[in-house]
């Protein structure tokens, strides 16, 4: 007979068996539906388990599902820290949206959004950063109508047609190229029409929707449905009245005819739904509102008023399931549920003697090309620039930003940051006398520049407008919920312009006045009024904040090691005066390129070159274009100098005898080329016609109109070239 130990150790054994032997869950099954192993998941959980599922953290710890969680990242992953029990994890950092955008090149931002989805995925799988950041908040898809808007500086700029491609591919980096795993997911924001900062927590957007359709919503439609993108974020504004937490338009366009899947709510909005836009009367009124809006992702307290809407009614269980439902397609997109062996993503992550790819030469090799790609030369009288490093003996390098790289708001810690006074001395010969000054105090900068060959006056904005952006979160009778900058013409989050005109520019009257070769590099998150030295500098280049080769790319392009090929992607105006009220929303009023009939200091699309271009032979595929159908649009571009040269071919289409209302013209192609000396090269652009509809107020849908287009190639929206004709039928 058996022992009593061993007849207890039978019975265990036996009573073991079911889950030593248990079959793999629905939900963690891949040979089943999407739609079935979500139906699984959902019947295992509980009710506290699906509203926890609402927040950002989308994990079942009980059943083993792992959270994707999120991160900021509209210019590279944001970890300057998790929370306060994390150190920060340095991510490559590129520069700040405009100047992606100023790239004018599509696929090198897709380089960079990838770069970013693969350290996302890095950091999430990589056992000691103990965090999870698969969905990434970005691409930023709002439009810049207006200069003096605060958060202009996240957005890539004022045309519907270059940021929605621009969103498109930054999308398409980050999710990567797999037919069925995404890298990391995307979600927008905010929509919509979230341009101003002043008032932003009340404030209403007015305008008709027409203007929905065809300017603001673009670029957002054209990341979900061209992008691939399912997550978006619902911006603290009302639109025409209806706060965006709450609008139907979450449920009636982005969810069913977008296929948006996560409707996020932004930080704080759910309260500002009672606070300041004074809709309901307490926190749980307003969840439920937003719950029934379509809200999945809270940002926001939800949980006990949550949970107590259901146990009064007027929130189901089943509601809350179909919110949950979409979340859950986005971790099985990622992959999370899957066995590692399928999802060609799972070995990303810390391995022995492998660089973290914020250190590998791929990721420091795109930051660098980002960075000079999205130099843009505004001025350059008398071929002042390149400098020619070997005849130069001396240079001044003057200006508050010349020794520093600034970080912004939505900004991580970079592995490494090069300054502009770093690269150039780094780049002359030791020969050369660099001699820095910070500013004009004691006549240090008007010194440094009149004892130099040379004077580089480094100017712009604080994108933080201080060191204490962090804690200047206070309400104020004339902001958007933080302090007022120091300087007028700083913005920020939660505050707007005041001014475009540029106190720093007195350095470099002040240098000028000392040494006429003064050549100035404007660091900026936004446009400037800078009048003064465009009508006496003889050179003048634009770069925006944040890029870890800021200095890097600055001293190439002076010293003519790259040849600088941005174009700008916002209007530069003259003075604020030209602008029209910071609330007026109908851009039909004369705002931005599309409707202004100002004469602005720099066009949408305007950027020099140390090349200089030619533009013949534009032909169209064909005279005619069906209303569903795509014309190619070819011209013949020449470089006609002796060095290599990038050039921004652009494509604009006029409506001269449309019978409603149209733009003046209309951006709907460009292309950035790289031509040798004398290189000729045949650019073709298509034109769809779908990209050329307008909304029909009467049957409610976007409709092709027969006409014809006046079709206009040129390098910015001012400067064109060559003209044709085209037949909509």
């Amino acid at each position: 007979m058996p022992s009593r130990r061993s007849a207890f150790l039978l019975a265990f054994s036996l009573i073991s068996l079911p889950s030593a032997f248990a079959q793999t869950p629905a939900y963690k099954d891949p040979s089943l539906s999407a739609e079935k192993r979500i139906d699984n998941l959902l019947s295992l959980m509980t009710l506290d388990e699906k509203i926890d599922c609402l927040s950002t953290k989308t994990g079942v710890p009980r059943l083993g599902v792992p959270n994707f969680g999120s991160s900021e990242g509209i210019h590279g992953v944001v970890q300057r820290k998790s929370d306060y029990t994390h150190t920060p994890i340095p991510t490559t950092q590129f520069p700040q949206p405009p100047g992606l955008g100023e790239s004018w090149d599509p696929a090198l931002v897709q380089q960079a959004a990838h770069v970013e989805g693969y350290e996302a995925r890095y950091i999430t799988q990589t056992p000691k950063y103990e965090r999870q950041i698969l969905q990434l908040w970005g691409p930023q898809s709002d439009l810049a109508r207006d200069p003096r808007w605060g958060r202009s500086e996240e957005v890539y700029g004022e045309d519907p047609f270059l940021n929605g491609t621009m969103a498109v591919a930054f999308i398409h980096g980050l999710q990567g190229d797999d037919p069925k795993y995404w890298l990391s997911a995307a979600l927008l924001k905010h929509f919509l029409a979230n341009s101003n900062e002043d008032h932003r927590t009340k404030s209403n957007s007015v305008f008709d929707d027409r203007l929905f359709w065809e300017y603001y919503s673009l670029p957002f439609r054209m990341g979900f449905q061209q992008g691939g993108a399912t997550g978006v974020m619902a911006s603290y504004n009302a639109w025409n009245g209806t706060p965006m937490a709450i609008n139907p338009v979450l449920k009636s366009i982005l969810r069913d005819k977008w296929g948006v899947e996560i409707l996020s709510s932004d930080g704080g909005a759910v309260k500002l739904l009672v606070t300041d836009h004074k809709r309901f009367p307490d926190q749980k009124a307003a969840v439920i509102a937003c719950l029934h809006a379509g809200i999945n992702q809270f940002l926001d307290t939800y949980k006990d008023e949550t949970r107590a809407a259901v146990k009064e009614g007027s929130v189901t269980e089943a509601e809350i399931d179909s919110l949950l439902r979409p979340k859950f397609r986005v971790t099985l997109r990622l992959g999370l549920l899957d066995p590692p062996e399928m999802v060609p993503y799972s070995t990303i992550k810390e391995t022995a003697n492998t660089p973290a790819p914020w250190d590998s030469d791929h990721d420091k090799a795109i930051s660098l090309k980002m960075a000079l790609e999205s130099i843009t030369l505004l001025k350059n009288a008398n071929q002042t620039l390149p400098l020619d490093k070997n005849a130069i003996k001396s240079i001044a390098v003057i200006g508050p930003l010349a020794d520093s790289v600034h970080w912004d708001w939505y900004g991580g810690e970079p592995p490494y940051k090069i300054t502009p006074l770093e690269a150039i001395k780094s780049i002359v010969p030791a020969s050369v006398k660099v001699t820095y000054a910070e500013d004009e105090t004691g006549q240090k900068a008007f010194d440094a520049a009149k004892s130099s060959d040379v004077a580089i006056v480094v100017i712009g904005n604080d994108p933080t407008c201080g060191p204490d952006m962090g804690k200047d979160w206070h309400d104020t009778v004339d902001g958007g919920g933080t302090l007022a900058c120091t300087v007028p013409s700083d913005g920020r989050e939660g505050r707007d312009r005041e001014s475009l005109t540029l106190a720093q520019e007195q350095l470099v009257k002040q240098s000028f006045a000392a040494n006429p070769k003064t050549i100035v590099i404007l660091v900026s998150s936004f446009p400037f009024a800078i009048n003064w030295s465009e009508d006496h500098a003889p050179a003048i280049l634009h770069i925006t904040h944040t890029s870890q080769d800021e200095g890097t790319a600055l001293a190439k392009v002076l010293f003519g090691d790259f040849n600088p090929g941005g174009h700008l992607t916002t209007t530069w105006p003259k003075s604020i005066d030209q602008l029209p009220p910071m609330m007026d929303y109908n851009i039909r009023d004369g705002r931005t390129y599309l409707y202004s009939k100002a004469d602005p200091l720099y066009p949408f699309g305007f950027g020099l070159s140390y090349s200089t271009f030619t533009f013949a032979n534009l032909k169209t595929s064909a005279p005619t274009l069906a209303s569903d159908g795509t014309v190619t649009i070819s011209v013949d571009v020449t470089n006609t100098s002796s060095r290599p040269g990038d050039e921004v071919v652009q494509l604009y289409v006029k409506h001269p005898k449309s019978k409603i209302t149209r733009p003046q013209k209309e951006l709907k192609g460009f292309q950035r080329i790289t031509l040798q000396p004398n290189e000729t090269k045949t650019i073709r652009i298509p034109l769809k016609a779908s990209t050329l509809a307008f909304y029909d107020t009467k049957s409610l849908t976007l409709k092709v109109e027969p006409e014809p287009l006046t079709l206009e190639i040129g390098d910015s929206s001012k400067d064109i070239k060559l003209t044709t004709s085209l037949t909509v039928k």
